[in-house]
């Protein structure tokens, strides 16, 4: 699971500065907050699943549901706190990288480890 959130992390700083390069800081920026709003949440995910990763199954799958509305809930308060304290988002960064930051983590899943 680490593993995903590392590709994620990576896909974060490449799609951040070439936001950089083509649009510029505000790019940058807008990126970057689309990154923290996504990858936090799934960082506290898995530890939160590490942590509980000993228990009995039927408590492990309830606690993996809850876990995941509550990261479902986190990114969304993430976004909006990012959408209104800085007002200049770039929305096409924003959404682009949001979205390449969030698939990166399924190449996780086609290599074997």
């Amino acid at each position: 699971m680490y593993k995903a959130i590392y590709l994620q992390f990576g896909a974060a700083v490449i799609t951040a500065i070439g936001a950089g390069l083509i649009v510029g800081t505000r790019g940058l920026v807008s990126v970057g907050l689309a990154a923290i709003a996504s990858i936090l949440p799934n960082l506290f995910f898995a530890v939160r699943l590490t942590m509980l990763s000993n228990r009995p199954g039927n408590i492990y799958a309830a606690n993996f549901f809850i876990g995941e509305f509550l990261k479902i809930g986190v990114t969304i308060g993430l976004l909006a706190i990012a959408i209104k304290g800085y007002p200049e988002m770039h929305w096409p960064s924003l959404l682009i990288g949001f979205a390449i930051v969030l698939h990166a983590g399924f190449i996780a899943f086609w290599k074997k480890p």
